[in-house]
């Protein structure tokens, strides 16, 4: 994917017309921006997961499986999928690919920007943070940490107008000189032969990430061997 864009710059539609294992490295570096009542929370995407439509039986979609909480995934990329899980914690994710094809990339941990954002976020987490991953390494913990709940299922993150959306990151975001590891996806042994897919990816040496494959990081690789996003 070629796209001219300007750090800070919304992605737009036509980028998450993907599908979901193309978005999850390509996500990777971008910004995610949140509204709060108390302003804005700008975070640095470090590790996603791809699920990828009605033949992955790690998608909630598997199978076409089309119910009034996966009815979203079936809609046109570019919208959040946002749904609770053990009854307590939200998980973010972003829709790709056409209507009708059910692709989801989860967002499973973010980095903030700068302190001002890491306050916020501090905040909104409402515990005890020892180290970063405490703070926003799962998707559970990042939804918190971002005020992130069910309210936000659907919301647009190309619209300008939208209190969830996502933007270019700096320079070589999506293709910066960082590593990236592809590794198993997390606490999915339901998904019979699609639970070792390598459909998760972060940033090595990234103290955001929510859990380290080691056997996998022996095989990480560079980000410009990853489809790339190019800015400006």
């Amino acid at each position: 994917m070629n796209l001219e864009l300007t750090p800070g710059e919304l992605l737009p539609r036509s980028f998450y017309s993907v599908s979901a294992l193309e978005a999850a490295p390509l996500l990777l570096g971008q910004i995610l921006e949140r509204d709060t009542e108390e302003g804005v929370i700008r975070c640095r995407i470090v590790e996603t997961e791809s699920y990828g439509g009605v033949e992955d039986k790690g998608s909630h979609a598997y199978g076409g499986r089309r119910t009034a909480r996966t009815e979203v995934m079936f809609g046109e990329g570019g919208a959040a999928y946002v749904y609770l899980i053990y009854g307590m914690y939200h998980c973010l994710n972003v829709v790709t690919g056409p209507q009708d094809d059910p692709q989801a990339v989860l967002i499973r941990a973010v980095e903030p920007l700068a302190l001002e954002d890491e306050v916020l976020m501090r905040r909104c987490r409402g515990s005890l943070v020892r180290r970063p991953a405490d703070l926003s390494g799962g998707p559970g913990k990042l939804c918190r940490a971002l005020g992130i709940d069910k309210a936000l299922n659907g919301a647009l993150f190309y619209s300008g107008a939208s209190p969830l959306r996502l933007a270019a990151g700096g320079p070589g975001a999506g293709g910066s000189g960082e590593r990236i590891v592809a590794a198993p996806r997390i606490n999915i042994p339901y998904a019979e032969e699609y639970a070792a897919k390598p459909w998760r990816f972060y940033y090595r040496d990234n103290p955001y990430v929510s859990i380290i494959d080691k056997n996998s990081e022996a095989r990480s690789k560079p980000s410009s061997d990853f489809p790339r996003l190019f800015n400006k």
